[in-house]
């Protein structure tokens, strides 16, 4: 074979595997969080539009801050929850996210003392201590929560929705004893069949009123705790 055919051949040759190559589907593996901030970087800006044509809004404040929160932006964090409070003085979502991010922020002292400050501001009644209590919990701040749920059951000791919730609170802890005795208060007050349930699954069998069937409790912070 002369000089020019192997030449030839050898071109040819490259040319199929380069085609060949080139059509092949893609099968690699994406790579996780290849491009992580994506969408945390557009939500971002959707919220800074929309807070360009309603900067009073504490919802978007909140949300724009739990941002912040997760990409450890500590500053504009607490910056973003602290003018959702101002705009909505009963935002306790925003008061608790403040604290957790103090507490994320190393400064422990200033989270402690920010808790005490909320916890006494919802003292004004046992439905914002409860709802301070249920943000404190969402956060994973136990010890805030459960002195602002105690601080509502002082304000309302018979009702039977706190006691509900902090049986709840204790069962997740998995405190069965305090969850128990909590539970039972709650149906002593209030025997509903969402309380029951809950009995049922410590072990616990109790029953319902035959005759009467008294629907759960309802609180929206505008009606009370009862």
């Amino acid at each position: 074979m002369s000089d020019i055919k192997i030449i030839r051949s050898a071109v040819l040759l490259l040319f199929c595997v380069f085609l060949v190559c080139g059509c092949q589907p893609a099968n690699k593996e994406p790579i996780e969080n290849e491009f992580p901030l994506v969408d945390s970087d557009m939500r971002k800006l959707e919220l800074q539009r929309l807070l360009a044509r309603k900067y009073n809004n504490p919802k978007i404040h909140y949300e724009l801050g739990k941002i912040y929160q997760s990409e450890g932006l500590w500053d504009k964090a607490i910056f973003e929850f602290d003018i959702a409070k101002s705009y909505d003085p009963v935002n306790w979502e925003s008061a608790a996210a403040i604290v957790k991010t103090l507490y994320q922020d190393g400064k422990k002292e200033r989270a402690i003392a920010m808790a005490a400050k909320y916890i006494k501001q919802a003292g004004f009644s046992a439905a914002s201590s409860l709802g301070m209590g249920k943000a404190f919990q969402y956060e994973m701040l136990d010890d805030e929560a459960l002195a602002s749920y105690n601080q509502a059951l002082t304000i309302a000791p018979n009702s039977a929705v706190l006691n509900m919730q902090i049986g709840y609170f204790y069962r997740e802890k998995n405190d069965l004893v305090r969850a128990e005795q909590y539970l039972r208060r709650s149906f002593e007050l209030n025997p509903t069949s969402e309380v029951s349930e809950a009995l049922g699954r410590l072990g616990i069998r109790v029953e319902l009123p035959g005759a009467q069937r008294i629907e759960p409790e309802k609180t929206d912070g505008a009606e009370g705790v009862k």
